[in-house]
């Protein structure tokens, strides 16, 4: 049987990113790599890692890169929408990494985000969908349809979601709110697990739901 290895979320912990990486025993041709979103903010090497994984979708043939919150606000924050909430939320962290001041206009913000950077977090979706599970950053509204979500809610989502019982018809593997050991549940798998404020970097490897940490 195939397996799905999803990774949470990483806001610039490349050390541990590499590490985790290189302990999985991941089939490139059969499995199926799921990153959950938050590739930057917070942590010291964000272009390091937003590096990593754009190479790794070249060795990988079935890799997922999920849109976190901090994707969003970054995007926002180059075309000038929200910069505070930003920089208040760790992206001074991703600034400094590629060299863009907190002072600068959105034209040359985004003038210092290398093309192949900027498409990928152009390219990110906001969830992943399979016969059995539900591969999303922050959570979903119970009682609603996956097509009745909208991307604010995929993204920002925490409380509502966390502490629902509700069958949302598959697992959920998500990220966002970070737990000292991942979240187990009948109706979803937390990853977040803190990486980047000295926790530890989660990956649940699917079906059997084996947790590796770095």
């Amino acid at each position: 049987m195939n397996k799905i290895f999803a990774i949470g979320d990483i806001h610039g912990c490349f050390n541990q990113l590499q590490k985790l990486i290189k302990n999985l025993a991941i089939d490139q041709q059969c499995d199926t790599l799921v990153f959950i979103g938050d590739y930057i903010d917070r942590g010291s090497s964000v272009k390091e890692v937003v590096d990593y994984v754009i190479g790794l979708r070249s060795d990988f043939k079935n890799i997922v890169c999920l849109m976190g919150n901090h994707e969003q606000m970054l995007l926002n924050y180059l075309v000038g929408i929200d910069e505070k909430m930003y920089l208040y939320n760790g992206g001074t962290a991703t600034l400094l990494s590629y060299g863009i001041s907190c002072s600068s206009i959105p034209q040359t913000r985004k003038a210092a985000i290398p093309p192949s950077h900027l498409l990928f977090f152009q390219s990110l979706l906001p969830y992943y969908e399979t016969k059995d599970y539900i591969f999303v950053h922050a959570g979903l509204i119970p009682g609603l349809s996956l097509g009745e979500q909208t991307v604010h809610d995929l993204l920002w989502v925490r409380q509502e979601f966390i502490y629902s019982e509700h069958d949302f018809g598959k697992l959920v593997i998500f990220g966002h709110t970070p737990f000292r050991s991942p979240l187990i549940r009948p109706n979803k798998i937390g990853i977040d697990t803190g990486a980047v404020s000295g926790g530890r970097l989660t990956c649940v490897e699917l079906p059997a739901v084996i947790i590796h940490q770095v």
